[in-house]
């Protein structure tokens, strides 16, 4: 059994904590950089409609760039701008890019359990698997690890890949038991995953499997649900 603080350095690990990080991997525009944000940035930012419209008129670039290689649509997704993003994504707006720390607007929504500015991108064409940041994940893989469990839900009935193992040697069902907190959110979100019909085999690289994983972290609402008939 591993301890819990090695367990803790592992969750530092999936959230870009390492030790000389300092900040999470996927950072939203700060404070400098918003005021220094002119043109499609700056209106995406602060949703502001007429000016979007217009510089859209004017041939301005959907997918220009900032410091961190946002987008604007990227930007509109920080800012839960929905009005902003289904005119940027109806102007011809790349829906699936990905930024200088590899998220994408889906992940960007599904980290930020902002589950109505998901379902519009979803509905608006966007990719629900990619595989994204540094950690050669998924949106439902980051979902899965906070517990974000109607992001979750919302995933797996767009197609998000249900037994994508990133570069940790994780799945979102182990996501959602090593890096959970064993809590009603991270049970619901693991009873998705389960009613979805994810691969509940697949081991870390100790070869422990998911009711292993439970049973180690004393997750006893976890381990039924993994014991349960429907999960064999």
């Amino acid at each position: 059994m591993m301890k819990h603080g090695i367990w803790s350095g592992l969750l530092a690990i999936a959230l870009g904590l390492g030790a000389s990080a300092g900040v999470s991997a996927q950072v939203p525009p700060q404070a400098a950089e918003l005021l220094a944000y002119e043109g499609l940035h700056r209106a995406a930012w602060q949703g502001d409609l007429p000016k979007l419209k217009g510089l859209i008129a004017s041939g301005a670039n959907l997918d220009a760039r900032d410091v961190r290689g946002r987008t604007p649509l990227h930007v509109a997704t920080h800012a839960r701008q929905r009005e902003a993003v289904k005119l940027l994504a109806k102007a011809g707006a790349n829906l699936d890019l990905l930024d200088d720390d590899r998220y994408d607007a889906v992940t960007i929504a599904s980290v930020a359990d902002d589950a109505a500015t998901l379902a519009l991108m979803l509905s608006l064409g966007a990719k629900a698997g990619q595989v994204t940041s540094r950690y050669d994940g998924t949106a439902l893989i980051a979902a899965a690890h906070l517990g974000h469990d109607e992001v979750v839900r919302q995933l797996i009935a767009a197609g998000a890949p249900l037994d994508h193992m990133n570069n940790l040697h994780w799945t979102a069902v182990i996501e959602s038991i090593v890096l959970g907190d064993g809590g009603p959110r991270h049970q619901r979100t693991l009873a998705a995953l389960i009613d979805a019909g994810a691969n509940l085999a697949l081991a870390d690289r100790q070869g422990n499997t998911p009711l292993q994983l439970a049973r180690a972290r004393g997750y006893t609402a976890m381990v039924k649900l993994l014991e349960a008939p429907r999960a064999r």
